[in-house]
């Protein structure tokens, strides 16, 4: 039997009670539900900060809007009601523009390479940090929506000319540049496109091809283009800068380290079930359409003006608008030179 002296029995709990004190639970506000690609990228990287930090950082993940929804999050994790979430930047056109880079409709459709990019850019830029410091924030990392893709009804876009006279249900920018193109918007959540297209109030949705079969809009569309022209990334993990500044040196990493990777865990996440998406269609006898390239270049000439309106409200918002522009391209082809060099990082 073992025999505790009174000395060994004050040193077990100083270091019990030294252990527990190490111990910190951060509280992460997220508007979406615990299924999908994103959610799975999220638990992901509460589990490696938690393993990076050595059990130090643990998570209570409140989904669905508990805390707070989309369009309070930047405010609510700012004063603190949860010490990190996720930021949608649309909602925060001004506040958040220089995040709303990696929404522009530059040529770049592959979603690993995007959240690489603005991961890099939001990561290392000096202005950006300052930008964030000054609103008590700091980021951690990065997620995408995918490319913008289009579905049709009893129609089909196989050119640019195709566009006009279209009922579309837009997305962001992409959106505006059909309805250059001479399209006719029609304001329409992703979540009511399948009744648009059944009804006939819409000829075709603009979207991401996993949730092109997630919300079962094959069963109401014939065509499937695959417009190949960008996608909406600037959509991320942002935490508050009190909080982040209180930790240990070693936590921080932890916490930067973990959020860097949720770039190659949710691209391959998301790469995987876009593929599966597009077979779904298929099998579903939805006409898959490649574009030709000059009229994907189109498009992306189509797209300019928003460019030079985000470079605008950028100068505005005190960044230098054109210099980041100029930078976040580069990193496009730094990773999309990557990519075709070594592959995705899951199948090196």
């Amino acid at each position: 039997m073992k025999i505790w002296t009174k000395a060994a029995l004050l040193g077990a709990f100083i270091g019990a009670a030294g252990a527990a004190q190490a111990e910190t639970t951060l509280i992460l506000g997220e508007a979406g539900p615990n299924r999908g690609a994103r959610a799975a990228s999220m638990n992901w990287f509460a589990e490696k900060a938690t393993e990076l930090s050595g059990g130090d950082l643990n998570f209570d993940i409140q989904w669905g809007g508990a805390l707070f929804k989309a369009g309070a999050a930047l405010n609510g994790i700012a004063d603190g009601v949860a010490d990190l979430g996720t930021v949608i930047s649309v909602y925060f056109p001004q506040e958040m523009v220089a995040y709303g880079i990696a929404d522009l409709p530059l040529k770049n459709d592959d979603a690993w390479v995007g959240m690489r990019a603005t991961d890099e850019l939001m990561r290392n830029n000096a202005q950006i940090a300052q930008n964030l410091a000054d609103k008590n924030l700091v980021y951690i990392g990065t997620f995408t929506t995918s490319a913008v893709h289009i579905g049709c009804k009893d129609t089909a876009i196989r050119s640019v000319e195709d566009i006009a006279g279209l009922k579309v249900r837009g997305v962001g920018a992409y959106g505006d540049a059909f309805k250059d193109l001479g399209a006719n918007i029609v304001p329409m959540s992703v979540y009511d496109a399948y009744q648009g297209l059944d009804s006939g109030l819409l000829d075709c949705s603009q979207g991401y091809s996993y949730a092109t079969a997630a919300l079962k809009q094959h069963e109401v569309i014939d065509s499937y283009t695959l417009l190949d022209w960008g996608q909406v990334g600037a959509l991320g993990i942002l935490m508050n800068k009190d909080m982040f500044d209180s930790l240990s040196e070693e936590n921080q990493k932890a916490l930067l380290e973990a959020g860097e990777g949720m770039a190659d865990e949710l691209g391959r996440l998301i790469t995987a079930d876009n593929e599966k998406a597009i077979e779904t269609m298929k099998e579903a006898g939805v006409e898959i359409i490649e574009l030709p390239e000059a009229d994907r270049a189109q498009l992306v000439e189509a797209g300019t003006k928003y460019l030079d309106a985000w470079v605008e409200r950028a100068n505005g918002a005190g960044l230098d608008g054109a210099a980041l522009l100029d930078e976040y391209r580069a990193l496009l082809a730094k990773y999309s030179a990557e990519r075709d060099e070594k592959g995705y990082p899951w199948t090196r």
